[in-house]
């Protein structure tokens, strides 16, 4: 009887309760993790919620943004976390103060039956290596973050930032590229870098914010953000609280009008802008609502404050892209309400341009309609330098009297001492349509260190001692992503007349940073057999060290912890050329010299395997406004710091009128 009391008084007992952290679900390693832990040992898995942060916290590395992983007691190894933002992008949802322009995160389309193309993987890629890759965008260097190389000066500070983010943007799109990832690698960047303090201007200020020059372009939306001219990713409203006046109220700081509401923006001084809301994709619609960004617009018209203005326009070199243009301060003059195409009221605000400030979206529009009809600028001596060589003519203007450029006879490729039939051939591909990134049995890929050097649209990813591309007996088609600079010039070119500096080479479209502009044309002289006067040295280009701006071109690989990424003054190679342009040249014998310079050369091979005589390349190094001179930096000749080996005697300097705020005096 005992026994059967007690077998039942136990039966009546709870039962004992264990711990959750004693179960061991089955949950498999998340995408980007290397799970070493006992099969014994269980994990919990916490994935809080995004959030970046916004521009008035202070910038830190919060442990929200990060997927946790708490190993069990006498787990042997610590796990390695990895940015939830940079592996996988948190979804987020399109809310009414949204612009209508801009997607983060697109809506991925239904599956169809066409087949995508096989890409072919490294030959004997393990686990490991697959591992490797993965973790490069786990984080950024650590040294390089924490001592970030800011200038003193406002805009050299802004330039270093926007250089940062878009080499960051590049790499990791290339990295993206061969995982066959997300290609949204702007977002990526831009929160790698507001995770760990890249950003400047913080602090929301009416009026102009240091560093950003009207008339300044950015192609992301993040661009804005990390520089401080715009906050919000998404919305076309930024604001501050007003506390410091005696209310709780909100004004405005800051507009872009970039197509999502019906702006009326055609005229260039005055400006009327739709209010926020009412007009999400995502919900139902229904009549704008006076809070938010359309109460601080209309706190703003009754205290008059100066409101910063980004107009949006369309990117000429991509019919999905936009660009966003920095315009000014303006005011608001006034506000009504008024019916929107879809029946429903919106807020409208006039905004008027401040006078007295430099041209913003005048110029952009300017350079429109000369590109639509060249004769429409004022003061052309010559419609086409060219003569149609070039696959767009170039405008020769003088401002200041009728003097001509001298003559000379214009080409577009280089003439060597030895026919091309003599020199070392260049590998060739077999790739039967295009050469495709990751592809272990491209040539093309192998010469170029594993990677192509150009994204999908033809942007340099990163400077390197030597580019291969294409050459004309590879099997790969001319639509291939490793021709570029081979195929000639794309852009509206104008050779001007600068004054102290004789003439100068601008143009009439918007630069994205790495987009090519010119080969540096003429006849190619041995410099061991060098012997020239003062004026064919003047229309000359000799290799010389690089500076240490295009040595920060390719931080973003640095940041990614990317060995591969980093070019040094030592691995730069001495190359014996010397291009003459002084009887025979394109355009680039126009580039002046500046110590702050928008371009940078790219030694390429594609028609021939000398190493020591390849093609001089332009590229940009920054995005440049339309009517902005291109310059790039000739260098100083002599031993570059850390070269090792002979080099060239040094020339006699010449006296510098770059006029930059780090000007060397000399060149």
């Amino acid at each position: 009887m005992e026994n059967s009391k007690g077998e039942a008084d136990n039966s009546e007992q709870p039962p004992e309760l264990k711990p959750l952290r004693s179960l061991a679900p089955m949950l498999p390693a998340p995408f980007g993790y290397d799970v070493e832990t006992e099969p014994t040992d269980p994990m919990l898995v916490f994935v809080p919620p995004f959030r970046p942060s916004s521009s008035s916290e202070q910038p830190q590395q919060s442990p929200a943004a990060f997927v946790t992983l708490t190993p069990l007691p006498k787990s042997p190894v610590p796990l390695k976390a990895t940015p939830i933002s940079v592996v996988i992008p948190a979804p987020q949802h399109e809310d009414e103060s949204s612009d209508e322009d801009y997607e983060p995160f697109p809506a991925q389309k239904k599956s169809t039956a066409v087949k995508p193309t096989k890409r072919t993987r490294i030959v004997g890629g393990s686990n490991e290596d697959n591992s490797k890759r993965r973790s490069i965008r786990r984080s950024l260097n650590k040294e390089l973050v924490s001592c970030p190389s800011l200038s003193d000066d406002p805009s050299e500070s802004a330039e270093a930032i926007m250089m940062m983010f878009d080499s960051l943007r590049r790499c990791i799109l290339q990295l993206d590229e061969k995982e066959d990832a997300s290609k949204r690698a702007d977002l990526k960047a831009g929160t790698l870098m507001m995770q760990n303090g890249l950003r400047i201007n913080n602090l929301k200020v009416i009026g102009p914010v240091p560093g950003v020059e009207i008339g300044d372009i950015f192609f992301y939306r993040i661009e804005m953000c990390i520089i401080g001219l715009h906050a919000p990713v998404m919305a076309g409203i930024d604001y501050i609280s007003a506390k410091h006046l005696g209310k709780d109220e909100t004004l405005a700081i800051s507009i872009v009008s970039a197509g999502g509401y019906e702006n009326d923006d055609d005229d260039t001084d005055v400006l009327v802008y739709t209010g926020q809301g009412g007009n999400s994709r995502h919900k139902e619609k229904h009549d704008q609502k006076l809070e938010r960004g359309n109460l601080a617009l209309m706190n703003s018209m009754k205290k008059k404050n100066l409101i910063r203005v980004v107009r949006g326009a369309q990117d000429p070199f991509c019919d999905s892209g936009k660009i966003y243009i920095y315009d000014g301060l303006y005011r608001i003059e006034d506000s009504w309400m008024d019916k929107a195409k879809n029946g429903f009221s919106v807020f409208k605000y006039k905004l008027r341009r401040e006078p007295g400030q430099p041209d913003g979206i005048s110029v952009w529009k300017m350079t429109e309609k000369w590109k639509q009809n060249p004769l429409t600028r004022d003061k052309v001596i010559q419609c086409d330098l060219s003569s149609k060589i070039e696959n767009l003519p170039v405008c020769v203007v003088n401002d200041a009297d009728e003097e001509w450029p001298s003559y000379f006879n214009y080409v577009t490729g280089v003439k060597y001492s030895r026919p091309l039939s003599n020199m070392k051939p260049l590998q060739s591909c077999n790739c039967p349509s295009v050469c495709l990134p990751g592809n272990a049995n491209c040539s093309c890929v192998r010469l170029n260190g594993g990677d192509l050097p150009y994204s999908s649209t033809g942007v340099l990813v990163k400077h390197v001692p030597m580019l291969y591309e294409c050459s004309s007996n590879c099997q790969c088609s001319q639509n291939c992503r490793n021709r570029v600079s081979q195929k000639g010039v794309y852009l509206n070119f104008e050779v001007f007349w600068t004054g102290n500096r004789g003439w100068g080479l601008r143009s009439w479209d918007p630069i994205r940073a790495g987009t090519f502009i010119c080969e540096y044309a003429g006849e190619v002289i041995d410099e061991t057999n060098l012997n020239m006067d003062e004026k064919e040295y003047e229309y000359a280009f000799h290799t010389s060290w690089l500076g240490d701006k295009v040595l920060r071109w390719n931080l973003g690989a640095q940041l990614l912890e990317e060995a591969s990424g980093n070019v040094t003054t030592e691995s730069l190679k001495k190359l014996p050329i010397v291009i003459s342009a002084k009887d025979s040249g394109n355009v680039a014998r126009f580039l002046n010299h500046s110590c702050s310079p928008n371009l940078l050369w790219q030694p390429v091979q594609y028609d021939h395997g000398d190493e020591n005589y390849p093609h001089i390349m332009f590229f940009a190094m920054k995005h440049i406004p339309p009517m902005t001179e291109l310059t790039y930096d000739y260098g100083t000749r002599g031993t570059p710091p850390g070269f090792k080996g002979e080099f060239t005697n040094a020339y006699k300097l010449k006296p510098c009128v770059c006029s930059s705020t780090n000007c060397r005096g000399s060149f």
